[in-house]
């Protein structure tokens, strides 16, 4: 079953990482580096955007809401409303941090940006 830009309703995790995103203004903002998953209630809690670290050293991953994705076929990649400027003010953590996550995380990236949470 499609969806209403035409996309299948169902993809694998390991196809989505490593997918190229993509700002509004068409410049790359990085990659999705994974998603994570909310166990307790079946939904994707958000997916981790590397931004392009030095050698991984330090990098820190946006958590984005999976709503604010959406893959656009032309460019082989997912487009954010968003400049990569404006997204490097958005709340940002260590990968390590993200797999120790016990809601906290999700609840700032949706508050950020300003997204509905599921329940």
């Amino acid at each position: 079953m499609p969806t209403p830009s035409g996309h299948t309703t169902v993809i694998a995790a390991s196809k989505v990482k490593g997918t190229a995103v993509y700002g509004t203004d068409g410049h790359k903002i990085g990659t999705v580096e994974d998603v994570f998953l909310d166990k307790m209630s079946n939904n994707i809690m958000f997916a981790a955007l590397g931004l392009g670290g030095f050698l991984g050293m330090g990098e820190k991953y946006h958590p984005v809401p999976w709503s604010l994705l959406d893959y656009d076929e032309k460019k082989g990649g997912y487009v954010l409303p968003f400049s990569k400027d404006q997204l490097k003010s958005a709340p940002a953590f260590e990968l390590q941090e993200l797999k120790r996550n016990d809601g906290a995380i999700r609840d700032q990236a949706y508050t950020y940006y300003k997204v509905d949470q599921y329940h």
